[in-house]
């Protein structure tokens, strides 16, 4: 108090936090401080910019790509027969806790998860000789760009997770379920920050950075999220 009446600037330990790591302190923080700091909010004109962003953006991906997503799937079928799919759907959640199919190019062999699904593991057998590639180079990630073009994903935001994982992981993460309220991306905040996520501390980890996306999303963020992941497909980072 003597500090406030001096002219000194305060700031409580939950901002600080927020402010020098760019993540949110999940011990930190309550209901209340969610409701009541800064940020959390989306106008329409943001709204309107970034689905226009999302369109710019996955339309030139896709024209940019198009090629190498001929020869990818081309590959699947000269490594795994003709019969096999190219394609794997997959069930996720997404905003406002709608379950809807996320589509990837098959990095696994066709029966990965016959015995239930699991985490994706490091240096995991079922993983193809083709899907190792493309995995580590995020080819197999590109189907999604219709995702973000059919509205059902963004082109930044959380990674959208399985209802199984999602289920079990609101029931032992505080604030987990926050992350719905917007789109899922193709990238994001988080996956910038902390790569990949195969258990539930990893993925409290990035819940921390998710939050701090919602809470300040705005275009010029998203903008910086997109030419920072040009520099991870580059250089190949966090891939798994």
């Amino acid at each position: 108090m003597e500090c406030k009446m001096e002219g000194v600037h305060i700031i409580d330990g939950a901002n600080f936090y927020e402010r020098e790591s760019r993540k949110v302190a999940l011990e930190m923080i309550t209901r209340g401080w969610l409701v009541f700091s800064d940020g959390f909010t989306v106008s329409s004109v943001y709204g309107v910019g970034k689905r226009a962003l999302d369109v710019l953006a996955s339309g030139t991906l896709l024209l940019a790509t198009f090629p190498i997503m001929i020869l990818t799937a081309i590959a699947i079928k000269l490594e795994d027969g003709l019969k096999a799919p190219v394609i794997y759907s997959q069930e996720r959640v997404g905003l406002n806790n709608q379950v809807f199919k996320v589509h990837k190019f098959r990095s696994m062999i066709t029966d990965a998860e016959k015995n239930g699904a699991v985490w994706a593991r490091k240096n995991d057998t079922r993983v193809t000789r083709v899907g190792e590639f493309i995995r580590k180079v995020r080819i197999d990630e590109l189907p999604q760009i219709f995702n973000v073009l059919n509205g059902t994903m963004a082109f930044v935001g959380p990674r959208p997770e399985r209802p199984v994982f999602v289920e079990q992981l609101s029931e032992k993460i505080p604030f987990y379920a926050e992350r719905h309220r917007v789109k899922p991306g193709l990238t994001g905040w988080a996956q910038l920050c902390f790569a990949y996520a195969d258990n539930e501390e990893d993925t409290r980890e990035k819940l921390r950075y998710d939050l701090y996306y919602i809470k300040n999303q705005s275009l010029l963020l998203d903008l910086l999220i997109i030419i920072q992941t040009v520099e991870v497909v580059l250089f190949k980072k966090g891939s798994r």
